[in-house]
Order: C-alpha cells, then structure tokens, then sequence
C-alpha cells in the first residue's frame, strides 16, 4: 500500500491532470458538437444534390423522349411527303411518255409529209421538163 503522504501527491497530480483535462474534453465535445452540425449539413447538401441530380435526370430523360417522338414525326411526315412526291414523278413521267408518243406522230406526220413534197417535187419537175421541151421545140 502507498505511503499517505504518497497518496496525497497522487491525488493532487492526479486532481491537476483532471483540471487540465476538462478544458481539453470541453473543446473535444465542442468540436463533435460542431462535427454532427457540420456533418448534418452535409447530409442535407448531399440529399439535395441527390435530388437535383435525379430532377435533372427526369427532366433530360424527358426531353430526350420528346425530342425522339419529335424526329419520328418528322421523319414520318418526310416519308408521307417523299411518297406524295414519287407519285408525283410518277404522274409527270406518265404525262411525258403521252408528249413522246404525240411527237413519234409528229415525226410521222413530217415524214409523210416529205414524201408527198417529193412526190410533188418530181411531178413539178416532169412538167418543167415538158415545157422545156415544147419551147425548145417552137423555138
């Protein structure tokens, strides 16, 4: 067993120990105190990035979904107009296909046409040639 006069050191150096302590443990509580404070903070700031991280998600999420119903109406109404426009084409074709077919009668017409001129040609020279004659004759 300890001397008491021992004992009454210890104690006192133990009891100077405590009273620095105290100061020390306060400060410590202070900070953890300030540590829930600040990590409470934290928690919240990172819920609601959380949340604006989600809000900005559904709303790229939505955008994105109208942009795409947007570009397939477009591209739907691009095929209904590029369909109206091959009909179109299709009725022009058909009508230039009637204008070659009248220009092939044209064609025949002329040539027949050039027949009869020289069929004409050949009779106005055989009648040249016979007043030729006639005046060469009494001449």
């Amino acid at each position: 067993m300890p001397q008491p006069d021992d004992m009454e050191n210890r104690m006192t150096s133990l009891e100077s120990d405590v009273a620095d302590l105290k100061p020390r443990v306060h400060r410590a509580e202070q900070d953890a105190a300030a540590a829930r404070v600040l990590a409470r903070g934290a928690d919240r700031d990172a819920a609601e990035m959380r949340k604006e991280i989600r809000d900005f998600r559904q709303a790229t999420t939505g955008s994105f979904n109208a942009m795409r119903e947007d570009l397939n109406d477009l591209r739907q109404d691009m095929n209904r107009r590029f369909e109206h426009m091959d009909r179109r084409f299709e009725h022009i074709d058909g009508r230039f296909e009637h204008v070659d077919g009248r220009f092939e009668n044209v064609d025949r017409g002329f040539a027949e046409m050039r027949g009869k001129f020289d069929v004409q040609a050949a009779g106005q020279q055989q009648i040249v040639d016979l007043l030729t004659t006639l005046i060469n004759q009494d001449g």
